[in-house]
């Protein structure tokens, strides 16, 4: 992990400036294990407990976010346990490490048809996607799933790739829409997102939405660490063209960072300790109630919106200077806006959870 940290560092300005991850640097992290720690053992995979993936995923995160966000899909195939068995055999025939990254929303219609499903549409987000082996689209569910959408899963050479992506932060996760144009999708090569696992082992028994939030919020806290790091390090040496005194001097800037390296750690204990304690649950064989799912999705939230919080409180302490485009906290405060704006990780899941602590239904569709 630290040479492939070591040449992230170096590589990070050209994968921001070309606006995605390329496929050899993808190679460069299956060789850390991180594209098979959520395959199957059956299938020759090394499943990791997800306080261990998260963990790595914050360290590459805090080199940079980008490649954080796009490492962090190999959580991704936690959701293809869903899809039956004999497909899953032939999804990992050639290994273990496999990329899927998928463009799921906006769902679009697929005409049923006697084997499957014919696709056809655009979607958006999909991170990833330039070195992906498999691709997921989302269509509507019926009343076998719940309400749930489906995900059908597609190979490269069957969908076009447009490069639709101008942001400001996350700027190299290549989360370009995809666009596919009537192929038919077999039924068994479609899987209900969110929906029961047809493997019977400890990580496909861990809640799967909750764990997709967990990994990009993770990813916040790696940029916020960067952005930490940055402040408490230039802070000594930084002086303003005013003539005024240092930043390390000010009684301000001081008291910001150890400000914002209280609430980042202690929103980043929280949210580890939780992750312990669910897998400790279903590693005991016993369900996940709905309040500690309710209270992961809502330490994630909290750790992102932290990380965001943190990264915009060191830019307004930090003077002039981190108003150029170019200051590595004015790229930083980009990336750790992103998970804070993820659908998974926005203002609704406080609601929603705190719905499900008072007994209440959730109030946001896919909370668990």
């Amino acid at each position: 992990m630290d040479a492939v940290l070591a040449e992230l560092a170096r590589r990070r300005a050209e994968f921001r400036e070309q606006r995605y991850v390329p496929r050899d640097f993808v190679d460069r992290l299956k060789e850390t294990g991180l594209y098979r720690a959520a395959t199957p053992a059956k299938f020759g995979g090394e499943p990791l407990p997800p306080a261990e993936f998260l963990d790595r995923i914050e360290r590459i995160s805090v080199v940079d976010g980008s490649a954080g966000w796009v490492a962090s899909f190999g959580s991704g195939l936690i959701y293809l346990a869903a899809l039956p068995p004999q497909t899953q055999a032939e999804l990992y025939r050639d290994g273990p490490d496999v990329v899927f990254a998928g463009g799921l929303f906006p769902v679009q219609p697929a005409e049923p048809t006697g084997d499957g499903f014919l696709v056809e549409g655009r979607w958006k987000f999909a991170s990833g996607c330039m070195a992906a082996d498999v691709l997921g689209v989302g269509i509507p569910g019926d009343d076998s799933t719940a309400g749930k959408p489906r995900v059908a899963l597609l190979r490269p050479e069957q969908v076009e790739i447009v490069r639709d992506w101008d942001v400001v932060g996350m700027r190299g996760t290549g989360s370009f829409d995809l666009v596919v144009r009537g192929v038919e999708v077999p039924r068994e090569w479609t899987f209900v997102r969110g929906g029961a696992p047809t493997v019977d082992e400890p990580l496909y028994r861990y809640p799967t939405i909750a764990y997709a939030a967990q990994v990009l919020a993770v990813v916040g806290a790696g940029v916020a660490r960067a952005a930490l790091n940055h402040a408490e390090e230039t802070g000594a040496g930084y002086a303003g063209v005013t003539g005024a005194p240092k930043l390390a001097d000010r009684a301000y800037y001081r008291a910001a960072v150890a400000t914002a390296e209280a609430e980042l750690r202690s929103a980043r204990s929280w949210f580890y300790d939780l992750s312990h304690e669910v897998w400790d649950t279903v590693v005991a064989g016993d369900d996940v109630s709905d309040e500690q799912n309710a209270h992961l999705r809502l330490a994630a939230a909290h750790l992102a919106r932290t990380s965001s919080d943190v990264v915009a409180r060191l830019v307004e302490v930090s003077g002039t200077a981190a108003i150029n485009n170019d200051h590595p906290l004015q790229l930083l405060l980009g990336d750790a806006l992103v998970p804070k704006q993820h659908a998974f990780l926005g203002p609704a899941m406080y609601d929603a959870a705190g719905a499900v602590l008072m007994g209440l239904p959730p109030t946001t569709p896919g909370f668990r």
